[in-house]
């Protein structure tokens, strides 16, 4: 067990590499105003010049230390809306809500169906659909990390709301309800069986199908969120989507391993792409797509933005991966490791993490 020290050193350093992954504000225009907003959040929107009627809407969730314009810029979603015709909303943490912005996908006042952030964020879809005229069958969500985590909620908690969902080095649902049972989680300690995996997705709502489909991203060398994670997220929608855990086909696209599982009538229902070197972060792709490098913002040579939405259907192909990952991806701050319970979450408080 780590000594209380190190463990405060740890969420020390994780703070000062966050100073530096936040990105200046951009041209995002702003939504003040969608309804009673528990989570108090903000939220941003992307529309393009010309949106045709029942355009889709993405949900993109930034990771911990970033912001709404910063992952738009270095992710490309906005400018890729603007060329297939889609809406993009960017939910935004405040630092009031967590020091280190990441969304709450721990805390379950936060994770419930009709409470705290994912409320907010469903609020948020509700008032960019009607505001728009757009499609509510083609209303999806992404998100990287912390974010991933929180798309794993909204795909929990609200699958009648969302089509499909790309999950990016995040986590399952359900998993965790404490700071502490979070870092164990993405450390890949405690992880349930596939059996319960499943279970939490389905005490999360009444739904009873159909589901939303799932795109798993994940680098081999995440030191962050371990890649049992994606095995994880994989396992919780296998059996909601009544399909075995032996892929429907799999293979290699330039040195990149991917895995698809469809369902009875031949539909691709679960993709899973995992990146060899990477670190923990967004897979971009800056030489071939309109895509730029940053801090957990990674140019691994695969652009996982247009990928996943050729995954579900709103955009065209995506350019052949040219090659096995150029280069192992930058390693990600510190993860820290949880102890005790009472003696590190009072440490976490000292420390500004936890609220």
């Amino acid at each position: 067990m780590r000594t209380l020290s190190d463990t405060i050193a740890r969420l020390t350093a994780f703070r000062r590499a966050g100073e530096t992954a936040e990105m200046p504000s951009g041209d995002l225009a702003e939504i003040t105003e969608f309804g009673s907003n528990p989570g108090r959040l903000r939220a941003f929107f992307h529309v393009p010049a010309i949106l045709p009627p029942r355009a889709p809407l993405v949900v993109v969730l930034h990771g911990c230390t970033q912001n709404a314009a910063g992952y738009d810029a270095c992710s490309g979603w906005s400018r890729l809306a603007e060329a297939q015709g889609f809406a993009v909303l960017f939910p935004e943490q405040q630092r009031a809500n967590n020091a280190n912005l990441c969304f709450n996908w721990f805390q379950p006042a936060d994770t419930r169906r009709d409470a705290g952030e994912a409320l907010s964020i469903r609020q948020m879809v509700e008032r960019m659909v009607l505001d728009h005229g757009l499609d509510r069958s083609r209303v999806f969500v992404t998100g990287l990390s912390a974010g991933g985590a929180m798309a794993s909620v909204m795909l929990a908690a609200y699958p009648e709301v969302f089509a499909g969902g790309a999950i990016i080095a995040g986590l399952p649902y359900g998993v965790a309800e404490s700071v502490p049972e979070a870092f164990d989680r993405m450390r890949g300690h405690g992880l349930p069986d596939a059996g319960r995996l499943e279970a939490l997705v389905r005490g999360a709502s009444d739904h009873a199908g159909p589901w939303p489909t799932v795109s798993v991203w994940q680098g081999s060398a995440d030191k962050t969120v371990s890649p049992s994670n994606a095995d994880a997220i994989v396992a919780q929608w296998l059996g909601l989507h009544g399909v075995g855990p032996r892929a429907t086909r799999a293979g290699a696209e330039g040195g990149i391993p991917h895995a698809v599982w469809c369902d009875r009538q031949g539909r691709a229902v679960i993709e899973r792409h995992d990146i060899p070197g990477m670190g923990h972060g967004t897979p971009l792709d800056s030489a071939e797509a309109d895509e730029t490098a940053g801090p957990y913002m990674l140019d691994v040579g695969i652009s996982s933005t247009r990928h996943i939405a050729q995954f579900w259907g709103i955009a065209p192909a995506a350019a052949t991966v040219r090659e096995a990952p150029r280069r192992a991806a930058a390693a990600a701050a510190p993860e820290p490791v949880s102890g005790v319970r009472q003696t590190i979450e009072a440490a976490l408080r000292q420390a500004g993490l936890m609220r």
